[in-house]
């Protein structure tokens, strides 16, 4: 389909979407590479880093003061892969790896923003507040009806500094307004949670340059995760269980992320847990229910296999 999208739980949002043949647009940051070669450099965290004064570096030249956080140079398959906080030098010179960098321990909110930019100048925002569960997972995201004029002026700074020449969608992951990250896509976790019109629109910014969102009427929504221990083989749930579950009109749509036909290695995940399912909501509580019947199918299915083994 014209909207790329490698993840199967993904498809429910654009299969239905009417979008011209010969027009690519990207939810994989693999083909957001290839495709924009003249802006693909956005992909090297150091670069992004380096463009904004935050104090980083590759591995071998070491940090001058710890904390630091330590990540891949680049990582296209995401999930916060490889990466880790550094307290002491000590652990520093254990975790040298070749491709990998450092870079100052940021604090304050973590911001997933995406933006539409025609010419590389945003006519578009909408931010979406991170909040951890440790080891690189969330345990939500509250998908903001609110404009958050910080991240707005800064990236929107730095985008027309730096991506002059660009039209489409960009996703910026930011720490205390710091660019810690830059995709040229947008999330395609919670586009359901954007509201009427928006794939609309995204289909005109890729096919005529232009974006004809204006004004639109918007709501907190919020995307619940559900992540369980590494080292276990999951299997889906069975689909009358996720249909009875979203005849709770406060949920939106339900993702079972990972393939169960696939090993669990072969899936990116973060360290401190492998993601099951992601329920994007528009009432924070009805998503959290939502998710402990998840668990509970999940956490009871892996109990009957281990008495089974």
């Amino acid at each position: 389909m014209p909207i790329c999208e490698a993840d199967a739980w993904r498809l429910q949002y654009f299969e239905n979407v009417d979008c011209p043949a010969d027009i690519r647009i990207p939810t994989e940051d693999s083909d957001a590479w290839a495709w924009n070669p003249a802006h693909r450099w956005v992909y090297d965290k150091l670069s992004v880093a380096l463009t904004q004064n935050i104090s980083a570096a590759p591995h071998g030249v070491p940090p001058g003061r710890f904390p630091v956080f330590s990540k891949p140079l680049c990582n296209l398959r995401g999930m916060a892969v490889g990466s880790r906080a550094l307290m002491t030098r000590a652990e520093y010179d254990e975790a040298l790896t070749p491709g990998h960098m450092w870079m100052e321990l940021l604090r304050g909110d973590h911001i997933s923003s995406d933006a539409a930019l025609i010419d590389g100048a945003p006519v578009w925002w909408r931010h979406a507040h991170g909040h951890s569960a440790g080891g690189g997972t969330f345990d939500y995201w509250a998908v903001q009806a609110r404009r958050l004029a910080r991240i707005e002026n800064d990236c929107g700074t730095w985008v027309r500094r730096h991506l002059r020449g660009y039209t489409g969608m960009v996703n910026f992951e930011t720490i205390g307004a710091k660019i810690i990250e830059v995709h040229l896509r947008f999330s395609d976790q919670w586009p359901d949670l954007y509201g009427p019109g928006w794939m609309e629109a995204l289909v005109a910014l890729y096919s005529t340059g232009r974006w004809p969102l204006s004004g639109e009427a918007r709501r907190t929504g919020y995307s619940v995760a559900l992540f369980g221990p590494h080292g276990t083989r999951y299997l889906h749930p069975p689909r009358r269980l996720v249909a009875q579950l979203l005849e709770n009109q406060a949920l939106s749509s339900i993702q079972i992320t990972f393939d169960d036909q696939l090993e669990p290695d072969r899936h990116a995940m973060p360290p401190g847990g492998f993601r099951l399912a992601l329920v994007n909501c528009w009432d924070l509580s009805a998503g959290m229910r939502a998710r402990e019947c998840l668990r509970q199918y999940f956490l009871g299915a892996r109990i009957a296999r281990l008495a089974a083994g």
